[in-house]
């Protein structure tokens, strides 16, 4: 079933190590069929180095259970098959504790828009969710992980902005495809590197102005994108 998102999953997984995104087993992705309602996600605590496709995980989007596969799927699943749920335009999810992006969601701050750089991916801040309550972490603490990242998008489109930070956890990022979402994971690390190094040098850096965001984001993405060779 689904071999070649398997595939896919897997490889992802695997970037996302090669990029130095993951360490020990701290982080995973994952892609949807929308056609079957399923989701392939990687298994949990299994070591990268022994990393198979043939151990992905099919989970049911509406029901959580899995469909096939012998290990247990991420114990991230919930928050996944949430993002799956509410933004019905992506095709795949990354989690991560990559380091500098993280060291943003251990301050509870979103990472500002500071340059061209940051806008050729991201239209705006890249935004941080709240905390989340002692209820919600004790009960379906994952499911409510995708919640807050839920809530959090109530005025903002997950297609413009491909990224969050969950608040004392780390980044998740989601794309059209799993490979999308992986590269935007690579991005926001580096953006989130790009804006600590900038903050060393002025305390108080100021964001990019909005005529200069939208120029960038919008020559690389939507109908008028004239960045590259196209298609």
């Amino acid at each position: 079933m689904l071999e070649e998102l398997k595939k896919q999953v897997c490889q992802a997984n695997l970037t996302l190590v090669e990029r130095g995104l993951v360490i020990e087993t701290w982080g995973n992705a994952s892609a949807i069929d929308r056609t079957s309602g399923n989701v392939v996600i990687k298994p949990s605590g299994v070591p990268y180095d022994s990393l198979s496709y043939k151990q992905m995980v099919v989970v049911s989007l509406d029901t959580g259970k899995p469909v096939e596969g012998d290990l247990r799927p991420s114990s991230d699943t919930p928050t996944h098959l949430e993002l799956y749920r509410s933004f019905k335009s992506i095709g795949g999810v990354t989690h991560t504790h990559s380091l500098n992006a993280t060291a943003w969601a251990q301050a509870r701050r979103e990472i500002p828009a500071l340059g061209t750089t940051h806008a050729d991916y991201f239209h705006g801040p890249i935004p941080c969710t709240r905390l989340m309550s002692p209820d919600e972490i004790r009960s379906e603490y994952e499911l409510n992980t995708g919640k807050v990242i839920v809530e959090r998008f109530s005025r903002l489109d997950p297609e413009r902005m491909g990224a969050v930070l969950v608040a004392d956890h780390g980044p998740f990022t989601w794309g059209t495809d799993v490979a999308r979402a992986v590269d935007i994971a690579v991005m926001i690390e580096h953006i989130a590197l790009l804006a600590l190094r900038t903050a060393t040098i002025e305390p108080y850096p100021k964001p990019v102005s909005r005529e200069l965001l939208d120029k960038h984001y919008y020559r690389k993405h939507g109908s008028s994108a004239y960045y590259g060779q196209g298609s």
